[in-house]
């Protein structure tokens, strides 16, 4: 009997239609992971990023199942140039998983318009950049799922986190406003707010980072809400409810609080 449903299982993944995903910010951390996770469940995932060497050695992880298309989101026509070579060469995109970002922290003393835009321009309008390519297909054929990462650092803000926590703010607000109008069109999309993951980026932290988790944790929860539709991906839970809780406080209990993490003056 297991040699019969092992075949039929054999059969059913030769004939099951391809899925193909789309996954920027692939070359570490959350997507990175995230792509190989994906790889595992059957998925061909076309992978994005600035560095074409990074993309290359997450290619090679995967029996083929991963495919290198380098990018830098914030230019427009270079994300049009992307889509298309991706559905030329892999067919339609059925998911796609926009987590292209940076991370830098900020103070008052030092806050910089020019470190600002950066942010901007990479985590925010890189994003609605890809937003406008991806949806209108997807809108048409009435099918398709979207993944926007941004983070808990998006419900409240806090000191060292102007320039970031305010991108995921927005990035936040724009899912919110688009999930009902893609829903109708039968789109999914999804937003992801990660606490602290164990990343290139969280490693330059200088200070304790609470109910640390690793990408690979980070990209089993991610996988398991795309898979259960979820609108909302958070995680750890601790995070996510230590974070709610002081975004409802009243403000001068909430900077009482957010007072003590401030850095030590020099």
């Amino acid at each position: 009997m297991e040699t019969i449903s092992t075949t039929r299982r054999a059969d059913a993944s030769q004939t099951a239609p391809r899925r193909i995903a789309w996954i920027t910010g692939a070359s570490s951390g959350i997507g990175r992971a995230l792509a190989l996770r994906l790889a595992r469940d059957g998925w061909t995932i076309a992978v994005s990023a600035r560095s074409a060497d990074e993309l290359a050695s997450l290619a090679a992880e995967s029996d083929g199942r991963i495919v290198a298309f380098p990018l830098d989101v914030t230019g427009k026509a270079a994300i049009d140039q992307t889509v298309q070579a991706i559905e030329d060469r892999l067919g339609s995109i059925d998911l796609a998983v926009f987590a292209a970002g940076t991370y830098f922290r900020d103070y008052a003393v030092d806050f910089d318009s020019a470190r600002f835009r950066t942010m901007v321009e990479l985590n925010l309008i890189g994003t609605a950049q890809c937003l406008e390519k991806i949806m209108p297909a997807m809108i048409a054929r009435r099918s398709g799922q979207i993944a926007v990462v941004a983070s808990v650092s998006g419900y409240v803000g806090l000191p060292g986190a102007a320039s970031y926590g305010a991108t995921k703010a927005a990035l936040n607000v724009m899912c919110e406003a688009l999930y009902p109008e893609l829903r109708s069109h039968g789109v999914k999309l999804s937003i992801v707010n990660p606490g602290f993951v164990d990343t290139p980026l969280t490693r330059k932290n200088d200070f304790p980072m609470p109910f640390l988790i690793s990408a690979e944790e980070a990209a089993e929860t991610i996988a398991d809400g795309l898979a259960a539709g979820k609108y909302e991906i958070v995680f750890p839970w601790k995070m996510a409810v230590a974070m709610k809780l002081l975004h409802m406080l009243p403000a001068r209990l909430r900077f009482a609080l957010t007072r003590r993490m401030l850095r030590p003056q020099a």
